[in-house]
């Protein structure tokens, strides 16, 4: 186990979710599951899953199935996923989509599960940090019109 790790506390979909990160991003692998052992918990039932762990890019998350959260997952949180091409843009887009996400501005998209994530080039990194300024004030304000990114209209910015 890593020394930093994401933990998410959800409802009851735990096991639904780390199926679904794994089954969406590219360099995905699932980890350990603990079950719950009953008697203890009032939202527990034994041998369901209690918490279920999975990587994304060598990144740990874990979701525990806690109940009823009074703290819902919010856009204030989110995971920047930098993508090389508009075909990966596409790609984690549409699969998210596909699942009953919500598109957001400037490249965010909240999945199914109220978890939020930036679907975002790489490039864009660059051209915001790069030394031209000028050019980076002018990609900002392209990008803050698109709701998914466009690597080549950000590039002609």
């Amino acid at each position: 186990m890593q020394k930093l790790s994401t933990y998410l506390w959800f409802n009851d979909q735990a096991e639904e979710a780390a199926n679904f990160y794994v089954a969406t991003f590219r360099n995905a692998r699932m980890g350990e599951i603990m079950y719950a052992p009953g008697g203890g918990e009032p939202h527990t039932i034994e041998g369901q899953v209690l918490t279920i762990g999975f990587e994304i890019e060598g990144h740990p998350f874990y979701i525990l199935n806690g109940g009823n959260t009074q703290y819902p997952l919010n856009p204030s949180v989110s995971f920047m996923i930098l993508c090389d091409d508009q075909e990966e843009i596409d790609e984690y887009w549409s699969k998210i989509l596909a699942h009953g996400g919500e598109t957001m501005a400037c490249g965010w998209i909240q999945d199914k599960y109220g978890v939020a994530w930036q679907i975002t080039p790489r490039v864009l990194i660059e051209l915001l940090t790069g030394p031209d300024r000028e050019r980076a004030a002018r990609v900002m304000a392209a990008m803050q019109q698109m709701i998914k990114l466009d690597i080549a209209a950000l590039e002609a910015a």
